[in-house]
């Protein structure tokens, strides 16, 4: 097994939270928890059913590269599914223990849990140092107002369409993902209008949260004409504002097409994926609509205090022999989950 995927050997407990609670962000309406850092106000509101005003944000986990006498926390790094699945902690634990070896003294990273839109949201504030984040616009607008300072590529994930074994809407593995989504559609308007009786009806589940997983599934919907999330009669349009792990557990037991992530998909046990097929994969090429790439941004209000570390990390991360070899040997279940940054 690869050492990289034996993140759990290297993680200390946070006061609120480890690494064994990946779904529900550690959100706190006050907190005395020196590692805690302040939400922006209504950035967590509501959509995964927490976050009052003036609420602070626990680390979901801090990791400390094995060395137990760490202390500090050095680097604070906002991310969703890669947090999930394992990755975010891989490449804390190879970042330390990189840095001691280059003279460093042995400190810790923490992880906050956020989808896209709240990691960057954290970003611009200066409450985490850094964020992985997967929407190209979102990450050009964080550049152009100056709430980040730097963007380098790093790593490939790969959304997947995926749906009940019984495949409803008749999907076939020869349909591009719009002639899909087509179908999806289709036959969701038409089961609605009668029920069938022999099958499970068409659905499909959105995480419907500003995540970049919504926002890949409305860009599309949107592509094929279509908006079902405006019209209150779309009843095979389900509206799950959760985190990957969650959502693809709820597409399993609910018997609903979904589209999640390759990092989400292995990262979860066979009891969920063993009811669903994958229908559509990304792929590596950089026209593929369901590639999934994901950025490293350095927030232009980084901790003062570590500035140095911030800026180290953001080198070794696109290293072939730091953050990129941690990708290239990062698995679970006997298999790689991303993809290395392409060469420049």
């Amino acid at each position: 097994m690869s050492l990289f995927s034996l993140v759990g050997n290297f993680v200390h407990k946070a006061d609120k939270g480890t690494e064994n609670n990946v779904n529900i962000p550690n959100v706190e309406p006050g907190s005395d928890n020196p590692n805690s850092v302040k939400i922006p106000d209504g950035l967590y509101m509501g959509v995964h059913g927490v976050g009052a005003a003036s609420s602070s944000l626990a680390p979901q986990a801090i990791y400390n590269g094995g060395y137990t006498n760490a202390k500090e926390v050095k680097l604070r790094i906002a991310n969703g599914g890669a947090g999930q699945s394992g990755l975010i902690g891989a490449w804390a634990n190879a970042f330390i223990q990189d840095s001691v070896r280059n003279g460093e003294e042995p400190f810790l990273v923490a992880w906050y849990l956020g989808d896209t839109t709240e990691s960057l949201g954290l970003l611009a504030t200066g409450s985490v140092d850094i964020a992985v984040t997967y929407n190209l616009a979102a990450e050009k607008q964080s550049i152009d107002t100056q709430a980040a300072t730097k963007r380098v590529y790093g790593f490939r994930d790969h959304f997947l369409l995926v749906g009940p074994k019984s495949n409803p809407a008749l999907l076939e593995l020869k349909d591009d993902i719009l002639i899909m989504f087509n179908k999806i559609v289709t036959t969701g308007n038409a089961d609605i209008a009668v029920p069938p009786a022999d099958r499970p009806p068409t659905r499909f589940l959105s995480r419907f949260d500003k995540s970049a997983t919504n926002i890949k599934e409305s860009e599309l919907f949107i592509t094929i004409g279509q908006v079902p999330w405006a019209l209150v009669y779309s009843k095979w349009y389900h509206q799950y504002p959760r985190f990957p792990l969650e959502a693809l557990e709820a597409a399993s037991l609910l018997s609903e097409y979904t589209i999640t992530d390759r990092g989400t998909w292995l990262s979860s046990p066979k009891s969920v994926t063993g009811n669903l097929d994958i229908f559509k994969a990304g792929s590596d090429d950089a026209s593929d609509p369901l590639l999934n790439p994901a950025h490293v941004l350095l927030s232009s209000k980084a901790n003062s205090q570590n500035v140095k570390v911030c800026e180290a990390f953001m080198s070794w991360v696109v290293s072939e022999d730091g953050g990129q070899k941690v990708i290239a040997n990062f698995e679970k279940n006997g298999e790689i989950l991303y993809s290395k940054a392409p060469s420049t």
